[in-house]
């Protein structure tokens, strides 16, 4: 992927080494495994974990991490993606008549809090739509890379892509109509509308990939596979499958890995917003 020579985003708030006040975020590692699998690329931790109703006044952590040689690359790698993307939704806003507002995206170590509460690394990137922040420990990238097995910068772009998604959404007014429909629906259709959303913002991941290669020419060789990789390597069948050794699709929340993949190449290879309702389709 092609990006040393693009311009960084201002937006980048780097908490790294920052330690923070413990909140309660229940449980154990039983609750750790729940979030990730149910929350990598997630909207809003607090609707499983209800994070940010219950804190403590505990010292901040001491737990200190090496930094890897590597990281103020990837970090620089993340200020240019970030700034790619309000240069692709800046226009597409613009031509709709309406204005991007540009999110806050947040780099951490272990932990941090949020204004959907407190949340560690094990919860994966996610997006907060009360602070408007994404939020990315960066050792994901490494994990996505030695667990899941899908390297490459692309990738990386399509994980960043995503949570910029979701803060489209937002700004669309989407993510507050799901979650009331979620609020009155029984378990099963709550869960449907969750993963018509995740599909949607794999999708508008899509849309930003086409709009900064038609401009730009970041893609090289490999990279949409990359991208792709990803996002088969998170779908909800294949994370279950390797956290309890089966698959229970009604409690999908954000996708099986066959669909993350189709949503996601439709966006780059249309370009088009209208193809990415995924509320409409009659199959995802």
């Amino acid at each position: 992927m092609r990006w040393e020579d693009d311009r960084k985003s201002d937006n980048v708030e780097d908490r790294r080494g920052i330690g923070v006040s413990r909140g309660v975020i229940g449980g154990g590692i039983g609750t750790i495994i729940i979030v990730l699998v149910a929350l990598f690329f997630g909207v809003d931790p607090s609707t499983l974990l209800n994070l940010g109703t219950t804190t403590n006044t505990s010292a901040p952590s001491s737990v200190t991490r090496q930094r890897p040689a590597d990281e103020d690359r990837l970090a620089d790698f993340v200020s240019v993606v970030l700034a790619d993307t309000e240069d692709t939704w800046h226009e597409i806003f613009r031509r709709s008549g309406k204005e991007y507002r540009e999110p806050k995206l947040v780099l951490f170590s272990h932990e941090v809090k949020s204004a959907c509460g407190f949340a560690q690394s094990a919860v994966g990137p996610f997006y907060c739509p009360r602070d408007q922040k994404v939020y990315i420990d960066l050792q994901f990238f490494r994990d996505l890379k030695d667990r899941f097995h899908a390297p490459g910068e692309f990738a990386q772009a399509y994980v960043i892509a995503h949570e910029i998604g979701h803060h489209v959404q937002n700004l669309m007014g989407i993510s507050d109509k799901v979650q009331r429909l979620r609020e009155s629906s029984g378990k099963v259709q709550a869960n449907n509308l969750s993963v018509r959303l995740e599909l949607q913002a794999d999708c508008l991941a899509g849309i930003w990939g086409y709009h900064a290669n038609r401009t730009k020419k970041i893609l090289e060789a490999g990279d949409v596979e990359a991208a792709l990789r990803a996002a088969r390597s998170i779908g909800d069948d294949r994370l279950q499958k390797q956290g309890q050794g089966y698959v229970v699709p009604d409690s999908f929340t954000h996708g099986s890995s066959e669909q993350r993949v189709r949503w996601f190449r439709r966006g780059i290879e249309t370009g088009d917003l209208a193809q990415c309702n995924t509320f409409k389709a009659a199959s995802l």
